[in-house]
């Protein structure tokens, strides 16, 4: 008799028991959600400098969220092997097309030239080149000091603004302490007209280099400079007015006649 109570509870339990178990486990597989989609691109699988040509073994895929897609990413590591970079990239970077030069174009500086632009090397010194602070990656403006048959004086003129330095004689990336370099040589990033303009400027004087901030990328539109303007005359002493004192009024004259004798008095 008590064995077949018990089995009776038993199986009165294991009704009870099953439904609330696999209702259970419905509702935690239809409350979780699935995980994120993720895509793939091609990053650096460890540090790399500008100006190197990317191999396969420095490349790898890391994994990236779908709903945030990377422009100018890529999908596969046969895209990127063989191309130069033309800035620096950290491990695991992922590698967009703007990072690195076109296809072909070689590997060095040629690799940091972007399609129509041109580097131009200039002669440079310790004091025209910023006390050796001209780095790659600072920008400067170009003055030249000439003379002509216009100008018998000597004139100064700006001929480039907002010029990227490239290299700094054979150094195409900056020093890793910021430590100047002395160098007598600036490669600078040109548009092909300004290469024209750097070149006849070159041939009319000393180059000299003005640093500016990287971050100023204003134009200005002064014109040169001459001795003419740089020493001004000294500007003539101003005359001081001597006040007038007025005049002082008429006297009123009253003239008198009696008969025949005849006064005159004056009064003011």
């Amino acid at each position: 008799m008590l064995a077949r109570r018990l089995m009776i509870a038993f199986i009165a339990a294991l009704m009870v028991a099953v439904p609330g178990t696999v209702w259970l486990a419905r509702k935690s597989i239809n409350g979780s959600s699935p995980p994120p989609a993720q895509l793939r691109y091609v990053a650096a699988a460890r540090a790399l400098e500008g100006g190197e040509a990317l191999k396969p073994e420095d490349l790898t895929l890391v994994k990236w969220p779908a709903a945030d897609p990377l422009a100018g990413a890529f999908a596969t590591a046969d895209q990127v092997a063989g191309r130069t970079a033309l800035y620096p990239l950290a491990n695991g970077q992922p590698i967009l097309a703007s990072y690195l030069a076109a296809p072909g174009s070689g590997a060095g500086l040629s690799g940091k030239i972007p399609p129509g632009m041109r580097a131009i090397a200039l002669k440079s010194d310790e004091v025209a080149g910023v006390a050796g602070f001209l780095l790659p990656g600072t920008h400067v403006d170009a003055l030249v000091t000439f003379r002509d048959n216009s100008h018998p004086e000597p004139t100064t003129a700006i001929v480039l603004q907002d010029a990227q330095v490239l290299a700094a004689g054979h150094q195409i990336q900056p020093d890793p302490e910021g430590k100047p370099a002395s160098v007598d040589v600036v490669t600078l990033l040109l548009t092909p007209r300004d290469s024209v303009r750097a070149v006849l400027a070159s041939s009319q004087g000393q180059i000299h280099f003005v640093l500016r901030s990287g971050a100023d990328h204003e134009q200005t539109s002064d014109g040169p400079v001459d001795l003419t303007q740089l020493f001004h005359a000294a500007p003539d002493k101003p005359t001081v007015a001597r006040a007038t004192l007025p005049s002082p009024p008429l006297p009123y004259v009253v003239e008198t006649i009696i008969g025949t004798r005849q006064t005159t008095e004056s009064f003011r």
